[in-house]
């Protein structure tokens, strides 16, 4: 969790953000929430009533903060997407909890910020089709459950093919790479698959959960990338989009660093990048 805090310390410190620029939210209010979940389940962690069972598959034990905490993250979602059809690109300093699914939390995901926002905006802007880009090291398997059914949802999703889950859920697109696959060639990989995605669908925003699991020294991503290798996916990626008037909203995902702040320092990269390239190619 300290991730979040040193995250949006180094993004201030380091002149990449002014604090006035950071937008803080109350929690999503309820009926964005059950347009995803289900009644029983907001219930049990409302109520911190989950069993032992439950938390141990959540990966988070059940306290008062809890809700608040994941409606928190979602609100700031569903504002950032908001933010970004109007701006071109917008940054959540969070979000990416593509494991919920509708009736439980695993993989350290309560609710599904993704899914609940898509529902948002059909909602506003009827017709809309979003593309949901997943590059964490696991499949976001919450997510393709929640929205298989979907034809104006597209979901992507590169990550370990053998890797937790263990049980996948088939996205719209699923890339499966092999365990501890060096950068190059991830990054051949990612690069022509997706390109291959954006021919099939054209979407009028991508939500894009960037993931810094994927680093040589995360303890669970399993991949074998360098920081040089997240920063030219970072960079292909966000020009990809943003020289073709993608809008594209950016969520952090999964990272979990043997290196205290290291995770925080690649979640900082990424926004660093689609600063830069905000200012660079839409001028803002």
């Amino acid at each position: 969790m300290e991730k979040f805090r040193m995250s949006k310390d180094m993004l201030v410190q380091n002149g990449i953000l002014k604090g006035e620029e950071i937008i803080e939210v109350r929690p999503a209010d309820a009926f964005a929430l059950r347009r995803v979940h289900d009644e029983d389940y907001l219930a049990k962690i409302y109520q911190g009533k989950l069993d032992r069972k439950e938390q141990l598959k959540l990966g988070l034990p059940v306290n008062p903060r809890l809700f608040e905490r994941s409606a928190t993250e979602v609100e700031a979602t569903r504002q950032a997407c908001h933010a970004a059809l109007e701006e071109g690109v917008a940054v959540c300093l969070a979000g990416g909890t593509h494991h919920a699914f509708r009736d439980h939390g695993e993989g350290y995901c309560v609710f599904n910020d993704v899914a609940i926002a898509i529902k948002d905006l059909q909602l506003k802007r009827p017709g809309i089709r979003v593309m949901v880009v997943d590059t964490d090291a696991h499949q976001g398997n919450g997510t393709a459950s929640i929205l298989a059914d979907d034809p104006k949802v597209f979901t992507y999703s590169i990550h370990v093919g053998k890797n937790y889950p263990t049980a996948k859920t088939k996205s719209s697109m699923d890339v499966e790479t092999v365990r501890y696959v060096e950068g190059e060639m991830y990054l051949k990989q990612l690069f022509t698959t997706l390109a291959a995605a954006l021919d099939v669908f054209s979407p009028d925003l991508v939500i894009w959960i960037a993931g810094a699991d994927n680093h040589q020294n995360d303890r669970f991503g399993q991949m074998m990338l360098s920081i040089k290798d997240l920063q030219r996916r970072d960079e292909v990626l966000l020009q990809a989009f943003l020289k073709n008037r993608i809008p594209v909203t950016v969520l952090y995902g999964g990272g979990y660093n043997r290196t205290p702040d290291g995770t925080a320092k690649i979640h900082r990269n990424t926004v660093a990048t689609a600063r830069r390239l905000s200012r660079d190619l839409l001028g803002r």
